[in-house]
């Protein structure tokens, strides 16, 4: 019987473990920041961003804001760094993506 041959040194496995172990912590930081700032708000509104408030973000296109009962707000953007509007998907059958415009 062959004993199954590693392409990975010890400390790149260490290394790999390490990295999965930081990631989950940082989802498990990021959920926590995401339920403090959702949870228990009641959506009060929900419009496209104005195109003034869309340059005034540096977008080409304008997302859907959710604007909640306590008067904060978020929109969808396509990456971490705002680089344009982003879109929603949805778990509706009939409207299965909320577009930019």
């Amino acid at each position: 019987m062959s004993q199954k041959k590693s392409f990975q040194t010890e400390e790149e496995h260490a290394a790999l473990k390490k990295w999965q172990e930081e990631q989950e912590s940082n989802r498990t930081a990021w959920a926590t920041e995401a339920r403090k700032i959702l949870v228990g708000r009641t959506i009060a509104a929900v419009r496209y961003m104005t195109e003034e408030e869309a340059a005034d973000s540096d977008f080409d296109s304008s997302p859907i804001v959710i604007i909640f009962d306590d008067g904060s707000y978020i929109f969808p953007m396509r990456d971490d760094e705002g680089n344009d509007a982003g879109a929603l998907a949805t778990s509706n059958e009939d409207t299965p993506t909320l577009p930019v415009i």
